[in-house]
Parts: C-alpha cells; sequence; structure tokens
C-alpha cells in the first residue's frame, strides 16, 4: 500500500513539474521584453518602426520610434495570452493619428494588425516585427 500511494506522490509531483515547465516555456514564447526591428506596408511603400518594450515588476510599458518620429510614449499595454495590445500616436506632416496595435507573440517574433483612422477612414495594415538578440553579460 505505501508503494501505490508513493507511486502516486512521484506521479502527481512529476505533473505538477511537468506543467510547470510548460508554463515556463509559454511565458518566454510571449514574453514582450525587448527592441523588436518592425515592419510594414502602407500602400506599395515599405517602412519601419522600432518597438522597445521594458517591464517593472508587473507593469510593462514601452516607446516606439519611426525615422522621422523619436520614443513616443505606448499607452495601455497589455500583454494577454500571447497578444501584446497597445496604443501609439504618430505625428506626420502636421498632423496626428491614433494607431492601435494588436500582435501575436511567438518567441522572438511578432506579427498583427494595427488600425488607424485616416480622414475619417478606418484603415488596418499588417506588421511583423524581429526582437534584437541581446547581448550576453560575461563574467570576468
Amino acid at each position: 500500500m505505501k508503494a501505490i500511494l508513493t507511486a502516486a506522490v512521484a506521479l502527481a509531483l512529476g505533473g505538477l513539474v511537468a506543467a510547470a515547465d510548460e508554463k515556463k516555456a509559454d511565458d518566454k514564447k510571449s514574453d514582450p521584453v525587448g527592441t523588436w526591428k518592425c515592419e510594414y506596408t502602407i500602400g506599395d511603400m515599405k517602412r519601419t518602426a522600432d518597438l522597445t518594450i521594458t517591464k517593472d515588476g508587473d507593469k510593462i510599458a514601452g516607446t516606439m520610434s519611426w525615422p522621422d518620429q523619436k520614443d513616443v510614449k505606448l499607452k495601455d499595454v497589455k500583454v494577454k495570452d500571447g497578444v501584446l495590445t497597445f496604443s501609439a500616436v504618430r505625428k506626420f506632416m502636421d498632423n496626428e493619428f491614433p494607431l492601435d496595435y494588436k500582435l501575436t507573440l511567438d518567441g522572438d517574433k511578432l506579427k498583427g494588425k494595427v488600425s488607424a483612422e485616416f480622414n475619417g477612414n478606418k484603415q488596418e495594415f499588417d506588421l511583423e516585427g524581429k526582437r534584437e538578440k541581446r547581448e550576453e553579460k560575461k563574467d570576468k
């Protein structure tokens, strides 16, 4: 009887460890922290932007930079079920365009939609990004 109880406890603990390892892998796959090189196309024009996401405790924040506009603070930054959402305001030729992002995280890649309103018309475009490699700290 003791052997059966010991085996049951061992299987239960093994299952908990496996579940914890799977959760760690999922957390890493949907970790948004880092600098992302993003690309998107509007009309026939390919464009780029840099997205930087930081985390301080449970608070997620970030900035977006375009070639002609730097370090715009993101609003309402959230990650849920591997989806990163936030808003930013793009200034272009004396106009301001609120942009809403919904991006799916997949390890060092992200992909999703950006929606914006131009002259009363809501438009969406695709965005893809790759996380820049983090520099490894070397111990001396």
